[in-house]
């Protein structure tokens, strides 16, 4: 992308502009650019002179970011329906990380563990590595996607409000979850795996939040620090 156009994708970025649409117009800007300075060097200016009439010709920063934020269709979900983005979104997500990490540890009771009465036992070999996936995906899950609440977030510039909302709901309910196994009718019988949230957040709660928040505050700060300099 050319130094010039740089503002240019502040702006579109604070106006709601999807990255990917971004991406793709200051990458036609930059090519039509190219063409126009090369039409003034060969007019017979100097490079200095060529770039600045061509970027006379292609038109002012306004003008330019008026012809993207005006239409509707390049607007990110982020900005469209934040609620979605940072509500709706993670939750499904997370609910999907849990589902495959319940699945892993009652396969793996069915599999490894026939006979006991649950899966929280002592295992080791091949077992434990098992158990170690499906027990990595339900811990680090919430963390991941606060992460990548806060990439969406600092890639569109957007205002705390709503990343922030999407990071405590998200915290909430990885802190607040509980796994619980049991055994119908005794010993051969069917294993249950089921998951319950409490209404009270948990020091856990607090433990998620402060790890997959890092990404987002780290971006605030560094966006405080360069406005004030």
């Amino acid at each position: 992308m050319a130094k010039p156009f740089h503002e240019l994708r502040e702006r579109l970025l604070r106006a709601g502009v999807a990255p990917r649409h971004v991406r793709r117009y200051l990458n036609e800007l930059t090519d039509h650019l190219a063409d126009l300075t090369t039409e003034e060097r060969s007019a017979g200016h100097s490079p200095a002179d060529a770039q600045s009439a061509a970027l006379n010709r292609l038109g002012g920063m306004d003008e330019l970011a008026r012809a993207m934020i005006e239409r509707s269709d390049v607007l990110a979900w982020s900005v469209r329906a934040p609620w979605a983005t940072f509500g709706v979104a993670p939750i499904v997500l997370l609910a999907a990380a849990y589902f495959i990490a319940l699945f892993i540890l009652w396969s793996g009771w069915k599999l490894f563990l026939p006979g006991t009465d649950s899966p929280f036992v002592r295992v080791d070999g091949f077992s434990m590595f098992y158990f170690a996936v499906g027990r990595w995906i339900y811990y680090a899950a919430p963390i991941l996607i606060g992460w990548g609440i806060g990439l969406v977030a600092a890639r569109q510039r957007l205002s705390p409000l709503w990343p922030t909302v999407g990071l405590v709901v998200i915290a909430w309910i990885g802190g607040t979850a509980q796994v619980h196994a049991s055994r119908s009718g005794g010993a051969g019988g069917m294993e249950h795996i089921s998951m319950y949230f409490s209404l009270a957040p948990s020091l856990h709660t607090l433990v998620i939040l402060s790890f997959a928040v890092l990404p987002f505050l780290i971006w605030r700060l560094q966006k405080t620090r360069f406005l004030s300099t």
